[in-house]
């Protein structure tokens, strides 16, 4: 087993999750989004060939996060495994989450590039296209390569940047420093919502493709945010194994409205991978092996967490780079990710995996 030492070695540093007492009502506070931003006809053939196009669509309706059971959830976040620490033992997000909850491609090219590039296309007189920011009408020099050569979208990875941009968020959201959070939190709560169902709203029994549109009218709730944050506290603590739906996408409700290009080989063999995940200068690590009853498989013992905190304080500032030639190490290991594939021993009677599933 893991020296717990080392397991939670952030709890003295700066996790959110040693400072409780001395913050008990603090709520992380989601970045508002942009909704209703036009999209020009000119534009859709492109976002088709990526794959992005539905994401688009869905831009007007767009459901908005519920942050105090976020931050709830945030608590539990551990940096050091890229897993949620529950009662019942250990769960999180992965690229098969990201295929069912975005429908968004797994293969491909990771989504790293270096700001010379722009020079290179202007210089050359290439177009480049500029899109509203969630923040501001601004958004970073760094897409500008990608935007210039559109017919080329479709190549990268975008499912694997998007849980990697996600798992950078939550990582840097466990820092008791941090109130604000970026990132593709919607794809966190519909997690949420599919995997426990006793935190699900009602009324939302029907759901279409990607599964995460399921809750496009999702309200929030006017009440305390600090109050329904020790509630949601105190829900996460009552949770016991059958509480988490481990295989949410086995049923034949979901076989009926999925897109089959998702469960293509080429995609559908990477969400057992333990390989790197690429957003620029974001580097995080997809070690499924802690989580393989979600696949519904026997949890042996996994790997030991791979440290990589020196990586969480890359953010790509301080002069440009070339990304996959300073992080070059570990866009080897995406390129090598079918060496990384791991094979799962499908379990015929599931256990509690905080008792007898490992062995």
């Amino acid at each position: 087993m893991e020296d717990e030492d080392r397991l939670y070695r952030l709890n003295d540093v700066a996790h959110v999750a040693g400072y409780i007492d001395k913050a008990p009502t603090k709520v992380i506070t989601g970045v508002r989004r942009q909704q209703n931003m036009p999209l020009h006809d000119r534009i859709i053939p492109y976002l088709e060939t990526a794959g992005l196009y539905h994401l688009a669509r869905l831009n007007s309706q767009w459901f908005w996060v519920d942050e105090p059971p976020l931050s709830a959830f945030i608590e539990r976040w551990r940096p050091e495994t890229h897993t949620f620490h529950m009662p019942f033992g250990e769960c999180t997000i992965t690229l098969q989450d990201v295929a069912y909850q975005l429908d968004l491609p797994i293969d491909g090219k990771p989504v790293s590039e270096c700001l010379t590039e722009f020079e290179n296309l202007m210089e050359h007189g290439r177009p480049a296209w500029l899109f509203a920011d969630k923040n501001t009408n601004q958004v970073h020099l760094r897409w500008l390569p990608y935007l210039a050569s559109l017919d080329d979208l479709g190549r990268y990875s975008w499912g694997s940047a998007a849980l990697a941009w996600l798992y950078r968020c939550l990582c840097r959201g466990t820092n008791r420093n941090v109130v604000n959070l970026a990132g593709p939190l919607q794809l966190l709560q519909s997690w949420i919502f599919w995997r426990f169902p006793t935190l699900r709203p009602s009324g939302f029994d029907g759901f279409g493709f990607p599964l995460a549109s399921r809750w496009a009218i999702y309200l929030l709730r006017n009440d305390a945010g600090n109050q329904r944050l020790v509630s949601a506290r105190l829900s996460l603590d009552r949770l016991r194994v059958h509480d988490f739906v481990w295989e949410p996408y086995s049923s034949a409700e979901i076989a009926v409205v999925i897109h089959l290009e998702i469960l293509v080989d080429e995609h559908r063999r990477l969400w057992m991978a333990i390989t790197s995940l690429i957003y620029f200068a974001a580097i995080e690590w997809h070690q499924v092996d802690r989580v393989l009853p979600q696949f519904g498989g026997v949890q042996h013992l996994p790997q030991p967490a791979l440290n990589i905190d020196w990586l969480h304080a890359k953010d790509g500032r301080g002069g440009d780079r070339w990304f996959s030639t300073y992080y070059q190490e570990w866009h080897q290991h995406w390129e090598n990710q079918l060496h990384s594939i791991i094979w799962v021993d499908i379990a015929c009677i599931f256990h509690d995996t905080s008792d007898d599933l490992i062995r």
